[in-house]
């Protein structure tokens, strides 16, 4: 497995393969299987997998976690390389934005709310860097977790719009054996938040299992997955509220959106007939984490 430091030792690596198709596989790092399953699509689709680790600081708002972003940069090369990744870039902040760097993307329409709404430059410095990651690896392929469901939505829209030569691939959330979505952030929790932290796939499921019993109103679902959420509990079979065995009395610290939306513009819904999907982001202490699921249309 190479690995490159430089913006030149990218463009070199990349010419050197540009007869053969190139996954290019970006991260921040502090990888878990979720990171290790798009390098093993990026395998499979194509010739060769180049992962980028880069803690992106024009991505961080004002009083997040950069300077505590876990870096596991030993970890993460030794999980690569056994998941068979050819090449890893590993850039420095100074060399993605040099002194005297001043030029960003705006981004689509589909990053205005929910994200934004709490990290307002968010998908700025996202799509800034995955450009200029495109440019520096230029590849055939990019391969996205579906976790971050809107970040895909964002990059899926600035490949069209701007005419990359780039098909960008979503690839499934990979969870943990509770239902938990992986997620480099769930090392934060504590004991009580890691167990608490299963309503968000479960909130998730009562929606699912709403619909699969007809429910089709969209105000409803919502309600019930705040409620999933806020409350820790469920509704069972018969109707009845119910507690979550193994999960402490209480729902999440906090939500900041619950929400059924258009899948592809993430515009709110009246009705069910449409791709959809379920966001949700919610608090747990100073640790926020996301979960999402994707239905088809329901007649």
């Amino acid at each position: 497995m190479e690995l490159f430091h430089t913006p030149e030792q990218a463009l070199q690596w990349a010419d050197a393969n540009r007869d053969r198709t190139v996954g290019l596989v970006p991260t921040m790092g502090a990888l878990h299987e979720g990171h290790l399953s798009l390098v093993r699509q990026a395998k499979r689709d194509c010739r060769l997998c180049c992962a980028t680790i880069f803690v992106n600081p024009t991505q961080f708002a004002e009083g997040e976690d950069l300077g505590k972003y876990p870096r596991t940069l030993d970890a993460d090369l030794a999980g690569l390389a056994d998941a068979g990744c050819d090449a890893v870039f590993l850039p420095t902040a100074e060399q993605i934005y040099p002194p005297g760097f001043s030029t960003y993307v705006q981004p689509p329409q589909v990053a205005s709310g929910w994200e934004s709404s709490s990290r307002p430059t968010h998908f700025r410095g996202v799509a800034t860097v995955v450009l200029k990651l495109f440019h520096l690896v230029p590849t055939s392929h990019a391969f996205f977790g579906q976790k971050d469901y809107q970040q895909l939505c964002v990059i899926r829209a600035m490949s069209r719009d701007l005419n990359l030569p780039v098909q960008v691939v979503g690839c499934p959330i990979i969870r943990e054996s509770d239902g938990l979505a992986m997620s480099s952030r769930n090392r934060y929790l504590d004991s009580d938040q890691r167990l608490r932290a299963r309503l968000l796939s479960l909130a998730l499921a009562q929606a699912d299992q709403a619909i699969e019993n007809g429910v089709h109103d969209v105000q409803t679902l919502q309600q019930l997955m705040t409620q999933t959420l806020s409350a820790g509990t469920v509704v069972d079979a018969g109707g009845a509220t119910a507690t979550v065995p193994g999960i402490p009395v209480g729902g999440v610290d906090s939500i900041d959106y619950a929400v059924l939306l258009d899948a592809d513009t993430l515009q709110p819904i009246e009705h069910l007939q449409q791709p959809f999907v379920g966001l949700i982001a919610a608090r747990f202490g100073s640790t926020r984490l996301l979960d999402n699921r994707v239905w088809q249309p329901v007649q």
